[in-house]
């Protein structure tokens, strides 16, 4: 920040003591000035205690990895720092320079409007500015149009290069493909005899998913390291890499300058069954549902505590975990069968519903004793945490890992804690329970959002006896607070 403040202007001895943000950015591609955050912060941070500014641990805005030119971009942390300045949290913003703010005009203009409101000034390595100045106001909007012209002719070189890559038929950046070293330039043989096989086996007739339970059970990774699945083997038969073919922005461009591994031809037809795969799949699901699975969004695996969606066996539908299309150590093939769980599940609730009473009022769905008691300790821990990172005992990556880890365990628990309209229960109370949650008109629909609306989940254990008939002792039952 370039000007210099007159004699007669805001000395830090104005402002010590007052509340300030620091925000701290780095983007992916090479400015010409790509200071670390942690080297921005501490810059920050000096500037901060050069003029007696107070920073809150909750008021350091990060965004890594993250561009201030892109118009799609997505910058959570400058959300937030508008957030709290709206808010009054502070009025004093203390950045490396101005272009870790923002590189486009619109994103100024923003800053601009909450200044308006709540008198925001800037602070930087060299200088500072007063937002509701216009002389200030004027130079920020040159300094950012100028960043933004250089972000935009960054830009444009990038795509022409990229252009004439393309032009020339050189590969694509980026990460490696199998089959391929890091370049695309070399064919990798041991990994070119695996795609060559994936191919002719699809022509043959396998599908993506037994293919992958192939070549996970024999060790053989992805480019990676990952273990095969489904999308990863589908990824491989569409890529035009394999075939010599150069891309660009989604289209052909030409061959490219490196050695195939499959033919043109053989590509061209794996293309085609794929396409056709495609459209009689699409077909089948624009069909209408056959059944709706009441227990949707309630049935849990207990061993993966992930949820278990409906599916159609060649036993019957039936539950079966989200787990079941992996084909590393996390696999989960546990199911159980739909209408037994469903009816015995029903009967539950016609039983809870039969003995309650409706007055219309709302109530309200707690934390347990339990779960309350987590809270106020991780409450205590954040607190802790916070004076270990300001007597500096703690850096502030380790800061922040520890601070996440305790604020996703409160802002977890806390989403329990929420208010539940008892109208729904409406007429499917008391003696007629049974009767109302039979009746016609009682929807699937409202049969699964009462039952969510009674229990938090169905967890289903590994079954204790063998046989074909229920084990109801895997079944638990987790009510709600009512």
């Amino acid at each position: 920040m370039s000007r210099t403040r007159p004699a007669g202007g805001t000395t830090s001895h104005d402002v010590a003591g007052e509340p300030a943000a620091i925000y701290c950015r780095i983007s992916q591609a090479d400015d010409d000035d790509q200071t670390g955050v942690d080297r921005q912060e501490r810059i920050c941070r000096e500037i901060a205690e050069r003029r007696g500014l107070v920073i809150n641990p909750a008021h350091v805005f990060v965004d890594n990895s993250r561009s201030a030119w892109s118009r799609r971009r997505k910058r959570p942390g400058w959300d937030r720092l508008l957030d709290d300045a709206r808010e009054r949290s502070f009025r004093h913003v203390i950045a490396y320079h101005p272009d870790r703010l923002m590189r486009q005009p619109r994103d100024l203009e923003e800053l601009l409007q909450v200044a308006d409101d709540h008198a925001i000034t800037l602070h930087g390595e060299a200088n500072r500015r007063d937002l509701s100045d216009p002389d200030d106001r004027f130079i920020l909007r040159i300094e950012v149009a100028h960043a933004c012209r250089s972000s935009d002719d960054t830009s444009r070189r990038l795509k022409s290069a990229m252009q004439d890559r393309a032009r020339e038929g050189k590969p694509q950046g980026g990460m490696r493909r199998f089959g391929y070293t890091k370049d695309g330039m070399t064919i990798v043989e041991e990994e070119a005899e695996v795609v060559r096989e994936v191919f002719d086996r699809y022509l043959k007739g396998e599908g993506a998913a037994p293919l992958a339970k192939d070549l996970h059970s024999r060790g053989i990774r992805t480019a990676g390291g990952k273990a095969w699945s489904a999308g990863t083997v589908r990824g491989l038969l569409d890529s035009r890499h394999v075939a010599g073919i150069r891309m660009h922005q989604g289209e052909e461009v030409g061959p490219g300058t490196w050695p195939a591994i499959i033919d043109a031809g053989v590509w061209a037809e794996v293309r085609a069954r794929r396409e056709f795969r495609s459209a009689a799949h699409k077909e089948t699901l624009s069909k209408p549902r056959q059944r709706y699975y009441l227990l949707r969004g309630l049935v849990m695996c207990g061993r993966c505590g992930t949820l278990m969606s409906g599916t159609a066996k060649t036993a019957g539908p039936a539950y079966q975990c989200n787990r079941r299309g992996r084909n590393d150590e996390k696999k989960c093939s546990r199911a159980i069968v739909a209408p037994t769980l469903e009816d015995f599940v029903s009967d539950a609730a016609v039983k809870l519903l039969s003995e309650l009473r409706v007055d219309g009022r709302l109530a309200t769905s707690n934390l347990s004793e339990g779960v309350a008691e987590e809270v106020e300790d991780d409450q205590r821990q954040l607190a802790e945490l916070n004076e270990m990172w300001t007597a500096k005992e703690l850096s502030t990556a380790e800061y922040r890992k520890m601070r996440k880890e305790i604020t996703d365990r409160i802002a977890k628990a806390q989403r329990r804690v929420i208010i539940r309209p008892m109208v729904l229960l409406d007429g499917l109370t008391g003696t007629g329970a049974r009767a109302a949650w039979d009746a016609d008109e009682m929807t699937d629909e409202r049969r699964n959002a009462v039952l969510r609306f009674l229990f938090s989940g169905v967890v289903i254990d590994e079954p204790k006896k063998l046989g074909r008939y229920m084990d109801w002792d895997r079944i638990s039952i987790e009510q709600n607070p009512l």
